[in-house]
């Protein structure tokens, strides 16, 4: 292994080891894209910083290609029976035993296999409230943060991280104060076919920002297009995540200790209702406290409040900084739709990075009758078991013709993708099922949620302008149905502990300091007042940026201790 390759997993760094009985400046619960990037970015401004996370360290070692483990078994998520949820549509419903809700359990979190899209919200995400009105039935708000305090951490983290893309390329783009740190990644197949489409639509194709390396950057190589990218960790890499950026930083600064396998049960406070440190289970479930001078939950939007909702205590009878009665409310995942087509010539979408030109000419649909909008890109990111399973529904399932029909739409069907808002419902929500338990005997997660109509009725104009798009890009044929009212299962878990303002309304302050815990932090999709376009992930690393920052200056002004 080269330097380069250790520096990027995190090996050969000094480990630092804190005492349990010693107050760290900070705990870190998760290390995904925001608790990762809070560690590296604490520990960068000098402070001590324990970094908890639930699932395991992999390094590049670890990482191959085999399908069936990673994808359909679900290798690196938060899988029963260890992890239970439940699930009902409506509060008065009963729930039921269903695993809904779906994230990585592994240092860097979901970054360590997501697809990498890392769009930019606009300035209009901030205020939409404002410019468009509310929905009955949902709870809209303003961001109490606008696009120019967020645009600093933008640029921050697409040079920290590395990502790929072409500024100005969007005109309706907020400004830039730097360009991306590397070109866009090479256009593929399906890129080249939605550029054909967009064009005959009157539409725009543009490059996407990805944060996938178009060259090699901070030690890590280019993307090798090796065609298992999506869902997959990248052995090469070339991929962003937490698990080769942010937590090895954090580590090499020799300020920052590294728990995996440690699940955390309970935040626990003092008289005065200041947080004082968290209590886990380590990896042979021996449970443990960590004290620390402030907290940071970065857990994701359901397990930060569920650790919010399980620190309940006399002073906190609804759980911890739950006064708003907003904790767990207000969840939100970003819409998708999805179609196929099949084309006369070979497009080859297995090769190379997911997506490589998206169309954001429906961002905003506001005119045609629908609250948010959002965009598409054209994509094939299916190696050849998951091609098998993603064959067009009308021939057949086994034998002959369906092993021709894989030869031929392998290499030239294209999905179009569509991302969308989600509106933010108060009754869509997570909290603590009353009987159902996990393996460490915690409560388990419990959902609630049903799609808003107006939700729906955009899924449907997507998912029709998807087909289009497919169609004008040259399509023989294309599959699919619109989005039913049940996701099936949900990612981007967004919306439950959301910034605002007004103590009453929301769970934590414009700088992520809980409004009823001053020296409590979260940051993470649960901080989201809505739910932006479709990628939230790198605004989730731009507030993480910008949360510990505010946090680092409030400690040096002695106002957490």
């Amino acid at each position: 292994m080269s330097a380069a390759q250790g520096r990027a997993t995190g090996q050969g760094t000094p480990r630092r080891q804190y005492a349990t009985t010693d107050a760290v400046d900070f705990v870190v619960v998760g290390s995904g894209a925001a608790g990762g990037s809070v560690a590296r970015e604490l520990t960068r401004l000098g402070h001590s910083v324990v970094l908890l996370e639930q699932g395991k360290a992999y390094t590049r070692g670890d990482f191959h290609h085999d399908e069936l483990e990673i994808v359909l078994n679900n290798k690196y998520a938060n899988l029963p029976p260890a992890h239970v949820q439940t699930y009902r549509k409506v509060p008065d419903a009963r729930a039921e035993r269903r695993h809904y809700l779906l994230y990585a359990m592994a240092v860097g979190g979901s970054s360590m296999h997501y697809a990498a899209n890392y769009w930019r919200f606009r300035p209009g995400d901030f205020n939409e409230y404002s410019r468009r009105g509310g929905v009955p039935g949902a709870a809209l708000a303003d961001w109490p943060i606008t696009y120019d305090d967020l645009e600093p951490y933008y640029t921050a983290v697409e040079w920290a991280i590395g990502v790929s893309g072409q500024g100005g390329a969007d005109p309706d783009e907020g400004r830039r104060s730097r360009p991306y740190p590397m070109p866009a990644l090479p256009v593929t197949g399906p890129g080249v076919v939605l550029e054909i489409a967009a064009k005959k639509m009157g539409w725009r194709a543009l490059p996407a920002p990805m944060a996938i390396n178009s060259r090699p950057y901070k030690g890590r190589e280019a993307c090798h297009n090796c065609g298992f990218c999506w869902n997959f960790p990248c052995e090469w890499g070339a991929k962003s995540g937490t698990n080769f950026t942010m937590v090895p930083e954090a580590l090499a600064s020799g300020r920052c200790e590294l728990r995996s396998e440690c699940k955390v049960s309970r935040i626990e406070t003092d008289d005065r209702g200041r947080v004082t440190g968290v209590v886990y289970f380590d990896a042979s479930r021996t449970e443990v406290r960590q004290r620390a001078r402030a907290v940071f939950l970065c857990a994701n939007g359901a397990e930060t409040p569920r650790l919010l909702l399980m620190s309940s205590s006399s002073r906190f009878p609804n759980g911890l900084a739950n006064s708003s009665g907003m904790v767990g409310k207000h969840l939100m995942f970003n819409g998708n739709t999805g179609a196929g087509g099949e084309y006369e010539h070979e497009v080859n979408g297995h090769k190379g990075p997911p997506v490589t030109r998206i169309v954001l000419d429906t961002y905003d649909l506001h005119d045609k009758g629908f609250a948010g909008g959002g965009g598409f890109d054209f994509r094939y990111p299916f190696p050849p078991i998951l091609s098998a399973l993603s064959m067009p529904p009308d021939v057949p399932q086994w034998g002959a013709e369906f092993k021709q029909t894989m030869r031929r739409v392998h290499t030239r069907a294209v999905q179009c993708w569509g991302h969308t808002t989600s509106l933010p419902v108060p009754t869509n929500a997570v909290d603590l099922d009353p009987e159902a338990k996990d393996s460490w005997g915690l409560p388990a997660i419990r959902v609630t949620f049903k799609e808003h109509e107006s939700d729906m009725q955009m899924y449907r104009y997507m998912y029709d302008r998807g087909i289009e798009l497919l169609k004008a890009g040259g399509a023989l044929r294309t599959w699919g149905t619109p989005p039913g009212d049940d996701p099936g299962i949900a990612v981007h878990l967004l919306g439950t502990c959301r910034m605002g303002n007004d103590p009453a309304t929301s769970v934590v302050n414009a700088a992520h300091r809980a409004h009823d815990v001053p020296n409590l932090f979260m940051v993470d999709g649960s901080s989201f007042v809505t739910s932006g376009r479709g990628q939230p992930t790198l605004t989730i690393q731009a507030l993480a940026f910008r949360a510990a920052d505010l946090a680092s200056r409030a400690a040096k002004r002695g106002e957490l201790g």
